[in-house]
């Protein structure tokens, strides 16, 4: 194959897996595509990903008032920010109103986060140096925030982007948890003790296990907590396994009705595992 049939070859496949509109520049500075417009197999699996999710979030926006034209979106652990400027580049650039918000706690990614909208004139796009608990009660949030989003957010970040959709009334909520660490490390302190009163505790006898369970379980807990404060919610796939192991997809939709069996099987799921003290804290129902 010669030098230009090799050329558009690669112009095709970046134009199969580019959406049409979709900003070159932006693919190019976020590394999706190099330097060059090429696309290689990790960036192909990175950009298959953030285009499933956003595949979600396009039908959520769309269900608020006037097509998502005003519509509000926070982006918890933005990292460099590749949701948050794909879902600009693609839903809000071509809108006049509506705006993103990128929290992430790395200053030096904030920065480069602001320098790159500066460039690329994406101006209804801001970046905060903020954990998510400071982000709940800054200024340079509105009070009501439309769409919560979270990807990969590792450990007890997922749960404090709950926290922080629940005081912002937020509409909707599309997590992708990661990580989940906090409730394994509970599982092992009490492993002993729920051994001589349960049988279930051999599902989390050998560490593996423990890891497992605890991620599961996490999953779980939220889902009912999200329920229990009036959400309905739904798990899905984000991608295919070979993709990510990472690949459990929550999505929560606010409907104001607190389901109260919700509420009383979270109670219960903590009590059987031993994490009652979460009720107080991660799990505090209204």
């Amino acid at each position: 194959m010669n030098k230009t049939s090799k050329a558009a070859k690669a112009d095709a496949e970046v134009s199969d897996a580019v959406r049409p509109g979709q900003s070159l520049e932006l693919l190019k500075e976020l590394h999706i595509l190099t330097r060059e417009g090429r696309l290689n197999q990790d960036s192909r699996r990175k950009l298959k990903q953030v285009y499933h999710l956003f595949q979600f979030i396009e039908k959520l926006l769309g269900e608020l008032p006037a097509d998502g034209a005003q519509a509000t979106l926070a982006d918890h652990g933005a990292g460099k920010s590749y949701l948050g400027f794909i879902i600009y580049d693609l839903f809000f650039r071509g809108r006049a109103d509506g705006h993103v918000y990128g929290i992430e706690t790395r200053a030096d990614l904030v920065e480069k986060s602001r320098a790159l909208a500066s460039q690329l004139g994406f101006e209804r796009m801001s970046f905060l140096n903020l954990t998510v608990a400071e982000s709940a009660v800054a200024a340079a949030l509105p009070a009501r925030i439309d769409v919560v989003t979270a990807l990969h957010a590792c450990d007890t970040a997922t749960d404090d982007a709950i926290a922080f959709g629940l005081h912002k009334q937020a509409r909707f909520m599309v997590l992708v948890p990661c990580c989940q660490a906090e409730i394994a490390a509970c599982l092992r302190e009490s492993k002993a003790l729920q051994l001589s009163r349960t049988p279930l505790a051999e599902l989390w006898r050998h560490p593996l296990h423990t890891r497992e369970i605890g991620s599961q379980l996490t999953n779980v807990l939220r889902c009912l907590y999200l329920e229990a404060n009036g959400y309905q919610v739904t798990v899905t796939e984000l991608v295919g396994w070979e993709h990510s192991m990472k690949n459990e997809l929550i999505i929560a939709r606010h409907t104001g009705q607190r389901k109260s069996g919700a509420a009383e099987r979270l109670l219960e799921l903590l009590a059987q595992f031993g994490l009652e003290s979460l009720s107080t804290t991660r799990f505090r129902l209204p």
